[in-house]
C-alpha cells in the first residue's frame, strides 16, 4: 500500500515541496520517487531472504518493521523544498525499502515454516492477495489523503509500521538462530549491482535522448544494461564455484520453482503495466471527458479502479484454499487464461468506454490474477528445502518487483513510441486551430510524449501546463482560453494517438500473460505430502487458546 500511495500522491507531494516535476531538470526526481523503492527492493529481497537463513528469519523480519517505521516518521518530516527536499524524500523512501525488503524477503518462509502443506496455500494466498490488494488501496487512500494534506501520505505510514514493529516482537517466536554459514560477498555484491544497474538503465531507457523519443540509443544506458547482463552473469559463475553461495542455483532444476518464478517474473510485467495505463487511461482522458477536474482525478481513479482489488480479495484465499487439495497447476494457469481474456477485452474496448465493461473486465483480471497468485507462491515455496526457504521467498519476491520495474520501461517505451508517430502533429494542429500562434504550437508539440504521459500521470491537464509555462494563454481569446484548458480538448485531441499506443500495449501484456500461462502449465503436477523440514528454521506464534 506505501508503495502506491506515494505513486498516486505525487502531484500533491510535488507541490509541497515547491517543485515542478515536468521541468525537464526534475523528472529525474520524478522518476526516482517512482521506481527508487522497487529497485530497492528488487535488489536486496535475495540478499536478506538469505541472511534470514543463516541468522534468524523472524530476527530480520522485525528489525526490517523497525527500519520501516523509522523511515516513514522521517519521510513525514521532511524540513526542505525544492530540490533538497524531494532528495530527502528520496533517499528516505530508499531507507524505507531496506526495512520494506526485510519484510518481504522473510514474510513467505516464515508462513511456508508455521504452516503444513495442506493449510500452506490458504496462508499464503492471504498473504499474497492483501499485499497485491493493498498497491490498489493505495491508490484510493494516497488520493484521499493527499488532498487533506502531502504530509498524510506519510503520516499514514508511521502509526501502522510502529503497531506492526511493536505486534512482531511480542508475536513471533524464533525456536533457533537459523543455519550457521558464511556470507557470500563477492556474490552478494554482483548480484545487487549487476540487478541495480540493469533495472536503473531500464528506467532511464524511458526518458529522451537527443532527438529520440525515447533513451534506448543513449551510450550510458547501452552501457548499464550491457554491464548489469555481464554482472548477473558473473553472479552465475560465482555462485557454481563458492562453497556456501548467497543462492543455490541448482534450485532452478525444480521444475516448480525455474516455471513458477518465471510465470510471476512475466505476470509482474503485465500487472505493472496495467496498473500505470490504466492510471493515464483514467486521469488522461476518460474522466476529464465525464467532466472531472484534472486535479481531482487522481483520488477518483483510485475508485474506479476497485473492482480490480475486489477480484484480488475474493478469488486469492479461495484458490489458495483449493490448491492445498487440488494443486497449484489448475488455478494458476487457468488463472492466467482469464488475466489474457481481460486484456484482450480491454484492447477491444473504445477510449471513451461504458464503465459498467470496463469494471467487469477490471473484476475479471483481478479474479485472474487471485487465481494465480496464491498457489503460485504455495507451489515454489513448497519446492524448496526448509533451509532455503527465506533465499527463495527473497528470489520470488526479486522476480515480482524487477517484473513492476521492467513494466515501466517496456509499456512506457511502447506507449511513447505509439504515441511518438502521430502525436506531435495532432497536437500542433489542435492548438493552431484555436488560436495558439503556430511557432508556440510547434514548440508544444515538439515537447517529448513522456513529458505528456507524466503529466496526466500526475493529474495535469498537460496542455495547460505547456501553454502556461511559454505564457501563451494570455494571448489567445478568453473563450479560446476556456476550451484550451478545459475538460475535453486534450482528452479528444489525443484519443487517437493514445488507443494505438494502448492497443499495443495490452496486445503485449495478453502475449505475456499467455507465455505465463505456459509456463504455469509446465510446472508439474499435484505433490501431496509435505516436505521435509529443518528444525531449525522453524517457526511458531504465540496464542492465547
Amino acid at each position: 500500500m506505501d508503495a502506491s500511495i506515494v505513486i498516486i500522491s505525487l502531484p500533491a507531494i510535488f507541490r509541497g515541496i515547491g517543485l515542478d516535476p515536468l521541468a525537464p531538470g526534475n523528472i529525474g526526481y520524478l522518476l526516482w520517487m517512482i521506481l527508487g523503492y522497487l529497485l530497492v527492493s528488487a535488489v536486496l529481497v535475495v540478499v536478506l531472504g538469505r541472511l534470514g537463513d543463516m541468522f534468524g528469519r523472524v530476527k530480520i523480519y522485525n528489525l526490517g518493521f523497525l527500519i520501516f517505521a523509522c523511515a516513514s516518521v522521517a519521510l513525514s518530516l521532511d524540513p526542505f523544498r525544492a530540490g533538497a527536499g524531494a532528495l530527502w524524500l528520496i533517499l528516505w523512501r530508499i531507507v524505507q525499502a531496506f526495512g520494506g525488503s526485510m519484510l518481504t524477503a522473510n514474510s513467505a518462509a516464515i508462513l511456508t515454516d508455521a504452516f503444513p502443506a495442506r493449510q500452506r496455500g490458504m496462508a499464503l494466498g492471504i498473504n499474497q492477495i492483501t499485499a497485491l490488494a493493498g498497491q490498489f488501496l493505495g491508490l484510493l487512500a494516497g488520493g484521499l489523503l493527499a488532498a487533506v494534506d502531502w504530509r498524510a501520505v506519510f503520516w499514514v505510514s508511521v502509526p501502522v509500521s510502529i503497531t506492526g514493529t511493536v505486534w512482531s516482537y511480542l508475536s513471533l517466536r524464533e525456536t533457533s538462530t537459523g543455519r550457521p554459514g558464511r556470507i557470500d560477498w563477492l556474490g552478494n555484491l554482483s548480484f545487487a549491482a549487476g540487478a541495480g544497474i540493469l533495472l536503473a538503465g531500464i528506467t532511464y531507457g524511458i526518458q529522451p535522448y537527443g532527438d529520440s523519443a525515447t533513451g534506448w540509443g543513449n551510450p550510458w544506458v547501452l552501457a548499464g544494461l550491457i554491464g548489469g547482463v555481464v554482472l548477473l552473469l558473473a553472479f552465475c559463475v560465482i555462485e557454481t564455484r563458492v562453497a556456501e553461495p548467497m543462492f543455490d542455483l541448482a534450485l532452478f532444476r525444480n521444475r516448480a520453482f525455474a516455471a513458477g518464478n518465471v510465470a510471476a517474473l512475466l505476470t509482474a510485467i503485465a500487472r505493472g503495466g496495467l496498473q500505470f495505463m490504466l492510471i493515464i487511461w483514467l486521469q488522461g482522458i476518460w474522466l476529464p471527458l465525464h467532466g472531472y477536474d484534472f486535479a481531482d482525478t487522481p483520488l477518483w481513479a483510485g475508485i474506479f479502479m476497485l473492482p480490480l482489488t475486489l477480484g484480488f480479495l475474493v478469488a486469492g484465499p479461495v484458490s489458495g484454499y483449493l490448491s492445498d487439495r487440488f494443486g497449484a497447476r489448475l488455478f494458476s494457469t487457468a488463472g492466467l487464461v482469464v488475466v489474457m481474456a481481460s486484456f484482450l477485452g480491454l484492447l477491444a474496448l473504445p477510449v471513451d468506454f461504458d464503465y459498467g465493461l470496463f469494471a467487469a473486465l477490471l473484476l475479471l483480471n483481478g479474479l485472474g490474477q487471485g487465481m494465480f497468485s496464491a498457489p503460485n507462491t504455495s507451489s515454489i515455496m513448497g519446492s524448496v528445502p526448509a533451509e532455503y526457504r527465506g533465499v527463495a521467498s527473497g528470489m520470488r519476491s526479486t522476480f515480482q518487483n524487477s517484473g513492476t520495474a521492467l513494466s515501466i520501461g517496456v509499456f512506457f517505451s511502447l506507449m511513447v513510441s505509439g504515441l511518438a508517430s502521430s502525436l506531435p502533429e495532432t497536437l500542433k494542429n489542435g492548438l493552431v486551430a484555436h488560436g495558439v500562434p503556430a511557432q508556440s504550437a510547434a514548440h508544444a508539440a515538439s515537447l517529448p510524449p513522456v513529458s505528456t504521459l507524466f503529466a496526466t500521470f500526475l493529474g495535469n491537464n498537460p496542455v495547460e501546463h505547456l501553454l502556461a509555462s511559454e505564457g501563451v494563454l494570455g494571448r489567445v481569446s478568453s473563450a479560446q482560453r476556456s476550451v484550451l484548458t478545459g475538460h475535453t480538448f486534450f482528452p479528444q485531441l489525443v484519443s487517437g494517438p493514445f488507443h494505438h499506443g494502448l492497443g499495443i500495449v495490452f496486445g503485449v501484456a495478453a502475449g505475456m500473460a499467455l507465455v505465463s500461462a505456459v509456463a504455469s502449465a509446465l510446472r508439474g503436477g499435484h505433490r501431496a505430502v509435505d516436505e521435509h523440514r529443518s528444525p531449525a528454521a522453524k517457526v511458531t506464534v504465540r496464542s492465547k487458546r
